[in-house]
């Protein structure tokens, strides 16, 4: 085996060099503009925000952890101060019709002197209205009103009685009403005896008048209901004028203010008729309810009604609303009716609606997470029921699905002018966009962030930016220019492509934080290198429990995998573990075995269900290679079985596929193949390796089992060359690897991976088709004509039998007979 055909060192991590940032530390550093890192996306979201016309909202598609809210924020603080302003929203009482509260728009910030000025003038209005109705003035009127009410009865009673008496009846007050009662003499009656006495004529003419009497009282009396009632409403409109008086100085007072708004001028007049009109109500409730905590929670509104709800307010410079909202239920997106149980009973009026996420984004922006919209139940539906509209209507889950019947509150829909921002998974979005076809009417413009970027050095020199960034929003030390070069070769590690660096900043700024607190225990003035380093180590450290469980198992020999020596049919291929944080690889023993069939390679993992799709595909596609290869000059006749030995889980994934097709390959052609190397890459149809992932972790899990078992230089692992960009190992794979204790290969396509896993050429096939004497594929033709004459050999050995007994039965004389 060629050393020369292994990579060099300098290959395998590259490295950022700290003089090349060009400064001594991260408080050097200006604040990095989001579209230095994302500039297709951020050219997406300012198209969004400055496009005013419906559905052009917008969709964040990025990676959790890529610091997608901070940047949608970013651009969210500098658009929030262009643009028109936002209005301020009140709910106030509807005189014609209580259960339809009615909507105020006022501009911003006015919105909260429109709530306290009406807060004070209920406040003066309780006093005011017992005021007038106490004064001595209106007292005195109502007295009158009063006495000449008592006397005009009087009058009229007195009336009748002159009348009766003129006809010999006297008019008699007694305690269970009056009473009709014949005339003896003047101011004397008559006693039954004396009546008796009296002709019968006269006794007629007497019951005559006493019947006319009694039926002139009866429609006397029922006159007496009418003038009473007339009195009320002259007291009723004596008090509504009294009151008219006193108001109008206050609604007057207060008008001036509002003078450029029409719609708060006409809700300040109806106010006024509303109270000249109740006035008595108004009394009588303001002295049996005289506070606002009693009057809301009794359900009562009393002089309270003249209160104003401030929905949502808004700053008085105009500066735009950005709402983000984290539990974006729908009355937490659309608003509520609160209720209040008094004595049993439900209660509520307007002085409880409560604004939701829209109201308060109205006239800016609303920020969502997708998930957490689409996960709430009816959420979704809600918001877009709203965009469509155009304005927002307060609904709760139960009126939706119809678990209640009684009366609600219906308050008036706020109309809707806003940006909204969802913010979610790839994935999420191009579900939308297949399964909900007004998803895209509704969000027309997608920003899509980047996942990573080129590692130029312009790039770097903003990568730089974006950690100083990071570091001054968390509060951190400033960070030494090593310390930034350490970051983005972690950077490059995490995006798996030394020629990549991640634009997640959730995990930089982890590691941030722990550098900074180890730099905190080394009481350093600023991040230095080592506590990178030192964070890092101990993030390996927490996370290495399961890892060394794979390493120590194979130590032990519980998990066979040999690291030395040679073996038909049996390879080391590599799989990666994820685990929350943590991510390494573990090499695992492939075996295959051939025999005498038809062509068919069986997937042991596929037949008992571990297999997944991919890994089925990379089988068939090496069984697909095997046959194009040696199957045009003879028929394959073979029956193969590959399994990942020792493998209790499912196995997914195509790239051990260039392992079982090597392994495969070598049962084929009973040539060993070193155990000492380790393989990992996917291969098609032509036998060309293809890049996968993991690559940085599966050399690093080789290498730490031939580490515990010893370096011997002869150990290694071949990789696709396509991934050779991709390596950021581990310093000690590096130094083992420049020491030349440790090597990797980068191999182009199964030929050069048989040669090395071999030792034996691979060979290529002549004019005629033939392969080179002693080369693998002449090994593994050979193998194939071996199981070919085999098939052929047992498949005519029933016929040569039958040909046999024929002939035996076959007498000299029979061709006579």
């Amino acid at each position: 085996m060629s050393s020369s055909t292994s990579l060099p060192p300098q290959a395998l991590y590259t490295a950022c060099d700290p003089a090349s940032l060009q400064f001594r530390d991260t408080d050097e550093l200006p604040e990095l503009d989001a579209a230095l890192i994302h500039a297709r996306a951020v050219e997406a979201l300012r198209l969004g925000l400055d496009i005013r016309h419906t559905g052009y909202n917008l969709f964040v598609l990025g990676e959790t952890g890529s610091g997608r809210h901070a940047i949608v924020d970013q651009l969210l603080e500098d658009e929030r101060r262009n643009g028109d302003r936002p209005a301020d929203w009140c709910h106030v009482y509807n005189f014609a019709d209580a259960a339809r509260p009615d909507l105020l728009r006022l501009p911003c910030g006015r919105g909260a002197r429109l709530r306290d000025d009406m807060q004070h003038f209920v406040e003066e209005l309780a006093p005011a209205i017992t005021a007038v109705f106490q004064s001595d003035e209106y007292r005195g009127r109502i007295e009158a009103m009063q006495e000449e009410q008592k006397q005009r009865e009087e009058a009229a009673l007195h009336a009748l009685g002159r009348e009766s008496a003129e006809l010999g009846v006297a008019l008699l007050r007694t305690p269970h009403g009056f009473a009709f009662v014949p005339m003896k003499g003047e101011g004397t009656t008559l006693s039954q005896e004396e009546f008796e006495r009296l002709p019968e004529e006269r006794q007629r003419e007497l019951a005559a008048h006493i019947k006319t009497m009694h039926e002139r009282m009866h429609k006397l009396t029922n006159e007496f209901p009418r003038w009473r009632r007339e009195l009320q409403n002259r007291i009723k409109q004596a008090g509504s004028e009294a009151l008219r008086i006193t108001v109008t100085h206050l609604i007057d007072d207060l008008k001036p203010a509002y003078a450029d708004l029409p719609e708060v001028v006409a809700y300040l007049d109806a106010v006024l008729q509303d109270i000249v009109e109740t006035g008595e109500s108004l009394r009588e409730s303001s002295q049996s309810e005289g506070d606002t905590e009693t009057t809301t929670y009794s359900g009562s509104l009393s002089v309270q009604r003249y209160l104003v709800n401030l929905l949502v307010e808004n700053p008085a410079d105009g500066t735009r609303p950005v709402v983000s909202e984290d539990h974006p239920t729908l009355q937490n997106l659309v608003g509520r009716i609160e209720h209040v149980v008094h004595m049993g009973t439900l209660m509520s009026n307007f002085t409880l609606i409560r604004a939701g996420a829209l109201q308060r984004a109205n006239g800016g922006f609303l920020v969502l997470d997708a998930v957490k919209v689409l996960s709430q139940p009816y959420a979704w539906e809600g918001l877009k029921r709203c965009l469509k509209a155009g304005r927002i209507r307060i609904e709760s889950l139960s009126d939706i699905i119809g678990l209640t019947s009684t009366v609600q509150l219906e308050p008036e829909p706020m109309p809707l002018d806003l940006k909204v921002v969802l913010v979610g998974e790839r994935l999420i979005y191009y579900l939308l966009c297949q399964y909900d076809t007004e998803f895209p009417l509704l969000f027309k413009i997608n920003a899509d962030m980047e996942s990573e970027i080129e590692r130029s050095p312009d790039n770097t020199a903003a990568y730089a930016r974006l950690v100083a960034t990071l570091a001054r929003r968390d509060g951190l030390r400033p960070l030494s220019a090593a310390a930034v070069g350490r970051t983005i070769e972690h950077a490059a590690r995490l995006a798996s492509d030394a020629q990549r660096l991640t634009t997640q900043t959730l995990p930089l700024s982890d590691l941030m934080r722990e550098a900074d607190h180890f730099a905190a225990k080394a009481e350093a003035t600023r991040i230095e290198e080592r506590h990178v380093e030192a964070a890092l180590d101990a993030r390996r450290r927490r996370n290495d429990r399961i890892r060394e469980r794979y390493v120590d198992s194979i130590l032990r020999g519980q998990l066979l995998v040999a690291t030395d020596g040679g073996h038909v049919g049996q390879i080391n291929g590599l799989a990666v573990v994820l685990l929350g944080e943590s991510t390494f690889a573990h090499p695992v023993r492939i075996t295959a075995t051939v025999r005498v069939g038809e062509g068919e390679v069986v997937d042991i993992e596929r037949e008992v269900k571990l297999g997944g799709p991919i890994h089925s595909k990379g089988v068939l596609i090496l069984s697909s290679f095997v046959a194009s290869r040696f199957g045009l000059t003879l028929p394959l006749s073979l029956k193969a079985s590959l399994v990942f030995e020792q493998s209790y889980g499912g196995v997914e994934g195509d790239s051990a596929s260039l392992a079982e097709l090597a392994a495969l390959l070598s049962a084929l052609s009973g040539v060993p193949l070193k155990q000492s190397l380790a393989v990992t890459g996917s291969v098609n149809q032509f036998g060309v390796v293809q890049p996968v992932g993991g690559i940085n972790e599966k050399i690093e899990g080789f290498f730490d089992i031939c580490a515990a078992r010893g370096l011997t230089g002869e150990q290694g692992v071949l990789i696709p060359r396509a991934n050779a960009c991709h390596l950021m190992l581990r310093p000690e794979v590096v130094a083992a690897v420049r020491e030349g204790r440790f090597r990797v290969w980068a191999v182009q396509d199964v030929d050069e991976a048989l040669e090395l896993l071999t030792g034996l050429p691979a060979g290529k096939p002549d004019e005629k088709g033939e392969m080179a004497e002693g080369s693998m594929n002449a090994r593994i033709a050979e193998g194939l004509r071996k199981l070919a004459a085999m098939h052929r050999k047992f498949s005519r050995q029933p016929e040569d039998e039958e040909k046999k007994a024929a002939s035996a039965t076959e007498g000299p004389g029979s061709a006579g007979s």
